[in-house]
């Protein structure tokens, strides 16, 4: 039997809660984190319909991309469907657990499988975030230089772009005087002394500091480490919003317009005037991403495919690009096949189900 931690310390390592938007609400929303977990029914979204399909198949966590409780809630009395289904939930002990903005940020998330599911190659980040990356500055014994640093590189710091174990070394003197109540590794209690070095650099992405920090004073020998971490605004490319990729081949507009509706299973396409061109590049960003279209633009994308644009936000267009909104539940609707092929890889003999309620509130007539 898996304990509920397992999976939502997985789902974590995966898509860390700290990359969600600041009015998100992503993690555990309701369960116990020691319970036990033999089953398991992933969505898009929680409805009372999933948790009758969870209860029937004897799921004890549903997992979806949106959380049920977005808002803050101040009573539970069952009054609308938010409410209810957290009150089926509880009494059925079962647990709730979303990956939200979380999962749309990181590379292998929801916008990595709409990505696939256009046959899309060569894919990266269309907005890569900033100021999510930190330096590491510490200094090390000349001797332990090797065994700290890969301390370091082994809870996660060093990547950049295609590289890892990325770090800078320099040699100097440091010099320190212990206290009475100190046992200095080098030197003696009382006594200035100066020990030769290794000045270290290295970069590691701002959720991961702690486990980067406990690595340091784990490996290093020092009773007192000395560190410095500074916050960068690099961009961090492996994270952010929205993906951008190529076709292995040129396709007219309107073979691409089929390819969409019928991949999708979208009841309208709602696109702007197209440009009589071949498209090649296109950019991507599951459920409401309205806010990514000058990006798509400056990339030089041919379409941009989301959901949820407004009248007026489709004039921005401005003949650069087509605009394609499929919908946000279509957008977004293979997120629960991600869900499943993330836990089937992880827990191979555990029961999985593939949520079968169809949840899009929006009906086409």
């Amino acid at each position: 039997m898996t304990k509920l931690k397992d999976i939502t310390n997985y789902f974590e390592e995966l898509a860390p809660l700290s990359l969600q938007e600041s009015y998100d609400n992503a993690g555990l929303l309701v369960g116990d984190q020691n319970s036990e977990v033999s089953s398991v029914l992933v969505t898009l979204d929680v409805t009372e319909d999933v948790i009758d399909e969870a209860i029937e198949k004897k799921a004890q966590l549903v997992v979806a991309h949106h959380p049920i409780i977005f808002s803050g809630l101040k009573k539970i009395t069952g009054k609308n469907y938010v409410e209810r289904t957290l009150i089926k939930a509880i009494k059925n002990d079962i647990a709730i657990y979303a990956a939200h903005t979380n999962l749309d940020s990181v590379t292998g998330g929801v916008n990595s499988k709409i990505c696939e599911k256009l046959q899309l190659e060569n894919c990266k980040i269309l907005q890569p975030a900033s100021g999510k990356l930190k330096k590491l500055v510490t200094f090390i014994p000349e001797e332990y230089s090797a065994e700290v640093s890969e301390a370091v590189f082994a809870a996660g710091a060093g990547n950049i772009g295609n590289y890892d174990l990325c770090g800078f070394t320099t040699i100097g003197n440091g010099s320190f005087k212990g206290g009475e109540n100190s046992k200095p590794f080098v030197g003696k209690k009382g006594k200035f002394h100066t020990e030769k070095e290794i000045r270290f650099e290295t970069i590691f992405p701002a959720y991961l500091k702690g486990r980067i920090i406990d690595a340091l004073l784990n490996s290093h020998p020092y009773e007192e480490v000395a560190y410095d971490i500074y916050s960068l605004e690099n961009k961090l490319d492996k994270v952010g919003m929205g993906m951008i990729g190529t076709f292995p081949a040129q396709k007219s507009e309107k073979e691409f317009l089929y390819q969409l509706k019928n991949t999708f299973n979208t009841g309208v396409i709602k696109h702007t005037a197209l440009k009589n061109k071949e498209v090649k590049k296109v950019a991507v960003c599951g459920g409401a991403c309205s806010f990514l279209l000058k990006q798509a633009i400056a990339a030089g994308a041919d379409f941009f495919v989301t959901g949820d644009f407004k009248y007026h936000e489709f004039f921005d267009a401005e003949n650069k690009i087509v605009i394609a909104d499929i919908g946000h539940f279509e957008s977004e609707q293979f997120t629960k096949e991600l869900f499943y092929e993330l836990l089937t890889k992880k827990f191979p003999k555990f029961a999985i189900h593939l949520s079968e309620a169809n949840t899009n509130p929006v009906f086409y007539f």
